[in-house]
């Protein structure tokens, strides 16, 4: 059995584009020495205007309330990338250390894409974990770098005592259907090289390690069947 530091793995679903039926989700892994480590924060308060279609429901916070827990109690957030409807809430978070690829903070300082959110994911200096390609943080919690929906976007392995790899594409690759070496550039992805080989390297690594489970970040048919909070995957 693989090495792992890992426990527990939430999932939540914090607000929704109800027009397709696309959930907006967020995870909280638990390790054994009792670390907290969010995965993305979800929806804004007040969602920007360009975010007409999507809609709030239980926010993270609530959420965690639920299973007794505080926005002080989150030691690290992962920032798989600064999209509002993955990095909305980061700044509740004030105790914790921020994740994420160098190359996605470089390239979101000057880019109106992650404006709306700027309040969130601009943290200081010191509480900012800047890594570069793929990092294991801790045994049995990989980052994936995974460019090519915003550069520097980055999915998450991780390792579970009983339920085994499961692997969060996050924006890699949000429905099930697009996880295929056959997918076609429909013209709508600036980047689709890099999207196509992301799902590569995604696809490779789930034949490689012999992942069960790849869980994607917004796919409505398959989320209605997985376990939610206060449900877990241990």
């Amino acid at each position: 059995m693989t090495r792992t530091a890992v426990k527990r793995l939430y999932l939540m679903q914090v607000g929704s584009m109800p027009h397709y039926q696309i959930p907006i989700v967020c995870y909280l892994v638990q390790t054994n020495d009792g670390r907290n480590i969010l995965i993305d924060s979800g929806l804004p308060e007040v969602i920007p205007e360009e975010g007409a279609e999507f809609e709030n429901g239980q926010d993270v916070i609530r959420q965690l309330a639920s299973i007794g827990l505080a926005p002080d109690d989150i030691d690290t957030v992962i920032s798989t990338h600064y999209d509002f409807d993955h990095a909305g809430r980061h700044a509740a978070f004030t105790r914790a250390t921020y994740v994420v690829q160098r190359v996605h903070q470089l390239d979101a300082a000057s880019n109106p894409r992650f404006a709306a959110t700027r309040p969130q994911w601009d943290q200081p200096a010191e509480r900012l974990r800047l890594v570069d390609g793929d990092t294991e943080l801790l045994p049995g919690l990989t980052l994936i770098e995974t460019s090519g929906h915003v550069p520097g976007h980055q999915s998450v392995l991780v390792q579970l005592p009983s339920t085994g790899a499961v692997l969060l594409p996050i924006d890699a690759v949000p429905f099930a259907e697009g996880f295929t070496r056959d997918a076609q550039d429909d013209g709508s992805q600036p980047d689709a090289e890099a999207i196509r080989a992301s799902t590569v390297k995604l696809l490779d690594l789930v034949e490689r390690e012999q992942i069960g489970l790849v869980i994607f970040g917004h796919d409505g048919a398959q989320w209605e069947g997985l376990n939610k909070l206060p449900e877990f995957y241990g």
